[in-house]
C-alpha cells in the first residue's frame, strides 16, 4: 500500500514537472513571438551607451516591441549575446520576433544614419537652403520646392501674406540633426516646428499689446538680428526702431539694403541707398514686406520687449557695438568726432 502511495506521489511529481515545462516552454516560445502581425509600422528607439540587457529590455517593452521583458533578456543572456547589443539609434517594428530584434540590436544592420547641422542666426533663405543642400542629404531642387510653403500645417503660416520667399524669417536658427534617408520637405518642417514651439502663446500675446502681426514681429525681429553685434545692445536697437515707426520715420537701416544686394558690402553706397524697394526702408516708411533673416530668440525677444528709451539714432563703431543719439544732430556731430 505504501509502496503504490509512493509510486502515485512519484508519478504525480514527474506530471507536475513535465505539466511545468511544457508550459515553460510555452511561455518561453509564446514571449519570442512579435507583439503584432505583419506590416506594422516601425518606432525608433535609442540605446544609451552602457546600456544594460534589462534596461533594453525595458525600453523594448514600454515601446511595445516585445511581449515579456524577461523572455528578452533570458534570449539574450543563453545566446551570449547580452553583451553585444549596439549603443545607437534604430528603427524596430513590433511585428518582428526577439529574435530578430536582437539580430538588429547585435549587428547595428538598423543603425539610422544621422546628420547634425547648424543653422546660425541671422542666416537668410537663400544662406539655410545652402547649408541643408551642402549636407548632401537632399538635392538643391527639392529644398527649393519644399520651400514653397505648401502643406505645412502651422498657424503661424495662415497669417503670413502672400509673397516671394513666404517662409524667409521662419525657418528657426538652432542645431538639429536628421535622418540621411529624409526628405527636404521633413526637413522645412523641423525647422518651423521649432519656431512654433519659441512663438509661445506669451510672445503671440505680447504681439496684440504691441498691436502687431507675428510676420511684423518677425520681420523687426530680422532687422535687429542683422543690425546687432552685441547682445546687450539688442533690446536699445529695438527701442530705437520702435520709437522711429512710432514717429512715421523712416527706419533706415542698412540691414535691409544689404538684404536686396546679391553680395553683401562692408559699407554700402549712395547708389545703394537709391535702389527702389519695399525693402530699401531709406525710400520706404514703416517695416519691409517681411523678414529679412531668420532671428533667433534674442532679437525676438528684443522685438517683443523694446528698451524704453528716447533714442532715435546709432551708428555702427569697429568693434561691432553702436553710439545711440537723440536728435540728428547730436547723431552727425557724434560720427563726426569718432571719424576724428
Amino acid at each position: 500500500m505504501k509502496a503504490k502511495l509512493k509510486f502515485n506521489i512519484f508519478r504525480f511529481l514527474v506530471f507536475c514537472s513535465l505539466l511545468a515545462l511544457v508550459l515553460a516552454y510555452v511561455y518561453y516560445n509564446n514571449g519570442m513571438e512579435a507583439v503584432s502581425g505583419e506590416g506594422s509600422d516601425f518606432k525608433e528607439i535609442v540605446i544609451p551607451k552602457g546600456s544594460t540587457v534589462r534596461s533594453i529590455s525595458k525600453i523594448l517593452k514600454e515601446e511595445d516591441l516585445i511581449k515579456d521583458s524577461l523572455i528578452f533578456e533570458l534570449y539574450c543572456k543563453i545566446n551570449e549575446k547580452a553583451d553585444k547589443i549596439k549603443a545607437g539609434r534604430y528603427s524596430i517594428s513590433s511585428s518582428m520576433k526577439v529574435s530578430e530584434i536582437v539580430d538588429v540590436l547585435v549587428s547595428g544592420k538598423a543603425l539610422i544614419d544621422t546628420v547634425k547641422f547648424t543653422i546660425p542666426e541671422g542666416y537668410n533663405l537663400a544662406q539655410i537652403a545652402e547649408r541643408i543642400s551642402s549636407l548632401g542629404v537632399v538635392s538643391p531642387e527639392s529644398i527649393q520646392a519644399a520651400l514653397k510653403a505648401e502643406g505645412y500645417e502651422y498657424e503661424f503660416i495662415e497669417q503670413i501674406p502672400d509673397r516671394e520667399n513666404k517662409l524667409e524669417g521662419y525657418l528657426f536658427p538652432d542645431t538639429y540633426e536628421i535622418y540621411r534617408d529624409t526628405t527636404a520637405e521633413a526637413i522645412i518642417k523641423k525647422l518651423l516646428g521649432r519656431f512654433d514651439d519659441i512663438f509661445t502663446e506669451k510672445f503671440r500675446s505680447r504681439a496684440v499689446e504691441l498691436n502687431m502681426s507675428i510676420d511684423q514681429v518677425v520681420t523687426l525681429a530680422s532687422i535687429i538680428e542683422r543690425e546687432a553685434k552685441l547682445d546687450s545692445e539688442r533690446k536699445t536697437i529695438s527701442g530705437v526702431f520702435h520709437n522711429r515707426l512710432k514717429k512715421k520715420m523712416l527706419l533706415q537701416s542698412c540691414a535691409t539694403v544689404q538684404y536686396l544686394l546679391k553680395e553683401p558690402k562692408e559699407e554700402l553706397l549712395y547708389e545703394d541707398l537709391e535702389i527702389d524697394s519695399p525693402y530699401n526702408t531709406y525710400k520706404y516708411a514703416g517695416l519691409p514686406p517681411g523678414p529679412i533673416a531668420s532671428p533667433g530668440l534674442s532679437a525676438i525677444e528684443a522685438a517683443l520687449y523694446p528698451e524704453d528709451t528716447d533714442f532715435l539714432y546709432f551708428f555702427a563703431l569697429e568693434d561691432g557695438s553702436h553710439v545711440f543719439t537723440k536728435t540728428y544732430n547730436e547723431h552727425i556731430n557724434t560720427q563726426n568726432k569718432y571719424r576724428k
